[in-house]
């Protein structure tokens, strides 16, 4: 099978060519229309119930994320020019489209009685600005009458002020959400430059537009960084410019092609998709290695080009197929997930790893057919002193320090096994943002002067009409909101309650004194009034469903972390919660994007736990077919789970959280890791057939030639990962960090653990009634050499055939 592919390849490599050329000007048709993903509750699975509460949440009172607030903690607001600017900076923001409501100090009204109407009107504060600062204080004064708002907008023990913007849902759940959040912005540096007065942003509209507007700049920063270290190391490597050209040439095809698969799937970017072009630069590149090292090392023995070609073509084919797609394992286990995140990225990189196979077996020979041989420059890397030092080290090791490799790496792995148990997981709503960025800093402003910005609802249904305005189920809801307001990660509640409690205050003429609930003397004077009052619906309606059965109270949360978050709702919100409304019948929900946001990390977490397992699994099988040996089983997946645990130990001692970036390296090191493994084995085996079946032979050539493959590749994949460090986003440097640490440590025990392993468990015999799949690589068997001989020559002589028409052409 893969002596004729290496011909096949070779006599139709310009088709080959023109075809693969179509497909990726295709795919990159179909990548233009990519769009970027601002949903922050796709991560938990669509059955969960508290994902479904939150939908029928949203399907009563609408998104709750599409709350911006925009803060000013500068005491020179408050003197009538500076309070004038501000004042425009809230109307500006209100003609924004896309922008439904703006509150503000600026621009509040408050509840009047109407007595020739019995109702309440909503009325500015005040109708004019004040022009001198007496009239500045008597307005602020008055703002701070209106307790409804107030506590929203003012801090009152040092000033700081916020202006809350409610978002169209639409808007924010399209593409001119960009265009609404630059439009506010520059609104708002323009306030910024006119007042000399700083501003604050936060609120998740802002945030989603924030990081998927960094991961849109990290994909161009990130994949060119990659390709800069990539090409640089092959040029190191090899001394030749084809050795890099070309080999970029496949992964900048892969590259377009997962861009492509996205749209064809109907996938969006998120923050983890985006990283596939970087991802596919990096894993794709040892393809590239191992057929250009093992090229060069067919032709430096006997100088054929074309025989050089077609042999890497047969040995290292099904090898490369392997490798492939046990790396594609490592993220295709994710697809079995239930959360589309995870889903969506799984099959993504997993199709496109494999589809990097594809590409590099056929464009690498094409290319290198019509290429002229490869000169002494280009082999020179065969002979590189620093990595035969290397290699001689590790041979020297192996042969003579076996007992001494197993207990260093006994005692490694036992303190690594103390760290692991301290691992803990937490993640917060801007995790990977960096600490001392504008983004955060924000956040901690509106914490400290608002408790916080995230949003949080509690949904309470009565089950029967007008259950909501009884005057027992108002005072049973305010204790409950006295509660919460008393957390101090928690801001003032907002409810029916809040607006009841502030008609009672407009009923007794605005007096703050009056701001509590009715009692049983003037709650149907003031209920009367209430549904009198012009434009009721549009505010009950904001609170309360039309059958005034269920009500929500919404809350703003501090973004306290998962760990944090769990404890006070399950420990602190919801045992409180079930106190206060024990006896009743009512379904209370806490419920909200922030909940979800958490839960959804926890499950992240979870299912890449899973994942890991599956991939294990899978792997293991893999193996078991390659070899049909148990023991050679156990002893290929050894090295490659030293890794895991010691990364996972170092997180542990380093206090680096198990979240859903860090958690993903352990799937992506064991694919990738587990390569090198099969490559290792592979060679070992032909080398096993080659010299009678002698392990210490056998194992000594074997590290000595795919030892450097294995040394060059884990170089790229350390050097292309640690790029990940130049990301502004704390996962994503995780990510990159741990990972290129992990597999330079798998290079390590798959070049010492390994042969080590082999040369104490393996007598190397083999079952000649058995012939597993790992025997179909290497020249001796099958007795192919003589099928590949009659090849080459019909090879060659097509070669040439070819070279003689071109030539003739041309002249």
């Amino acid at each position: 099978m893969w002596t004729q592919l290496a011909h096949n390849v070779i006599k139709y490599r310009l088709p080959l060519i023109i075809v693969l050329a179509i497909v990726t000007a295709y795919m990159g048709y179909r990548a233009k229309d990519i769009e970027m993903d601002y949903d922050l509750a796709q991560m938990v699975p669509e059955t969960d119930e508290d994902f479904i509460a939150l939908n029928k949440f949203k399907e009563l009172f609408g998104d709750d994320g599409n709350i911006l607030a925009i803060g000013i903690e500068d005491s020179a607001l408050y003197t009538p020019e500076k309070f004038e600017k501000f004042s425009y900076l809230t109307k500006a923001v209100a003609d924004i489209k896309g922008v439904n409501n703006v509150l503000s100090i600026a621009s509040l009204k408050k509840l009047q009685k109407n007595v020739d109407s019995q109702r309440f009107d909503l009325v500015p504060v005040s109708e004019i600005l004040p022009t001198s600062q007496a009239e500045l204080d008597s307005l602020l004064n008055t703002i701070q009458d209106q307790r409804f708002f107030a506590e929203q907008l003012l801090n009152t023990e040092n000033g700081a002020t916020a202006l809350i913007i409610s978002v169209d849902e639409e808007v924010l759940n399209s593409k001119d959400r960009l265009q609404l959040m630059d439009d506010i912005l520059q609104v708002g540096d323009a306030f910024e430059e006119k007042a000399g007065i700083e501003l604050h942003y936060a609120g998740l509209p802002f945030v989603r537009s924030v990081m998927m507007g960094k991961v849109r700049q990290e994909i161009i920063k990130l994949l060119a960084l990659s390709v800069i270290v990539t090409a640089l190391i092959l040029l190191a490597f090899f001394r030749s410019w084809d050795a890099v050209l070309f080999p970029l040439l496949v992964i900048f095809s892969v590259v377009i092609w997962s861009l492509g698969t996205l749209d064809i799937l109907g996938y969006k970017i998120t923050i983890l998709t985006g990283l596939i072009p970087t991802i596919i630069v990096v894993i794709g590149i040892p393809n590239s290695i191992y057929l250009l090292n093992k090229y060069h090392q067919e032709f430096e023995k006997h100088g054929n080009k074309i025989k050089a070609i077609s042999t890497i073509t047969r040995k290292i084919g099904i090898v490369t197929l392997i490798t492939n797609f046990t790396t594609a394992v490592g993220f295709l286990v994710l697809a079995v997930t239930d959360i589309k995140l995870l889903r969506e990225f799984g099959i993504v990189a997993g199709i496109n790893i494999f589809a990097t196979f594809i590409v590099s077996i056929i464009l690498i020979p094409a290319v290198f057919s019509y290429l002229p041989s490869p000169g002494r420059k280009q082999l020179k890397h065969l002979n590189f002193k620093m990595t035969d030092f290397a290699i001689s080290w590790i041979t020297k090791i192996v042969f003579n320090h076996r007992t001494k490799t197993y207990i260093v790496a006994a005692i490694i792995v036992g303190v690594s096994f103390i760290g692991v148990f301290k691992l803990n997981s937490v993640s917060y709503m801007i995790d990977d943002l960096p600490e001392d960025g504008k983004t955060k800093t924000d956040l901690r402003f509106f914490e400290r002067n608002f408790s916080g910005i995230m949003p949080l609802e509690v949904l309470i249904d009565t089950e029967r009409k007008r259950g909501i305005v009884q005057l027992n189920t108002l005072r049973k809801v305010e204790r409950f909101e006295q509660f919460l307001d008393s957390i101090p990660a928690i801001s003032q509640p907002v409810s029916i309650v809040s607006m009841v409690k502030a008609a009672r205050q407009a009923y007794y003429n605005g007096s703050p004194a009056f701001y509590s609930l009715p009692n049983q003397r003037d709650y149907n004077f003031i209920l009367r009034y209430l549904k009198n009052e012009e434009g009721q619906q549009d505010m009950l309606t904001n609170f309360t469903d039309e059958n005034l059965s269920k009500m929500r109270i919404s809350l703003k949360v501090a973004d306290i972390g998962s760990d944090k978050m769990d404890v006070l709702l399950e420990d602190v919100i919801k045992p409180r919660m079930n106190e206060i409304f024990d006896g009743t019948d009512f379904q209370i929900t806490v419920t909200g994007t922030t909940p979800i946001f958490i839960k959804g990390n926890r499950y992240l977490v979870e299912n890449l736990r899973l994942s890991l397992i599956v991939a294990f699994i899978v792997i293991a099988c893999v193996m078991g077919v390659l070899f049909f040996n148990l023991r050679m089983i156990i002893i290929s997946l050894v090295p490659n789970m030293i890794p895991l645990i010691i990364t996972a130990g170092v997180m542990g001692f380093l206090g680096v959280p198990l979240k859903p970036s860090t958690a993903l390296i352990f799937s992506i090191a064991f694919g990738i890791s587990v390569d090198d493994t099969i490559h290792f084995l592979a060679k070992y085996r032909q080398e096993l057939f080659a010299n009678n079946f002698f392990v210490p032979i056998a194992l000594n050539k074997t590290i000595k030639e795919t030892g450097k493959s294995m040394i060059y590749t884990s170089i790229v994949l350390f050097a292309g990962f640690i790029v990940f460090i130049a990301s502004d986003f704390g996962g994503t440097v995780a990510l990159g960090s741990l990972t290129s640490a992990t597999l330079l440590v798998a290079m390590l025990t798959n070049l010492l653990v390994l042969p080590a392993l082999l040369l104490t468990f393996d007598d190397g015999k083999r079952r000649k009634d058995a012939h597993p799949l790992i025997e179909q690589y290497g020249e001796n068997f099958y007795m192919e050499e003589e099928d590949e001989e009659i090849n080459l020559k019909r090879i060659e002589k097509e070669n040439l055939k070819e070279q003689s028409t071109a030539e003739k052409n041309n002249n």
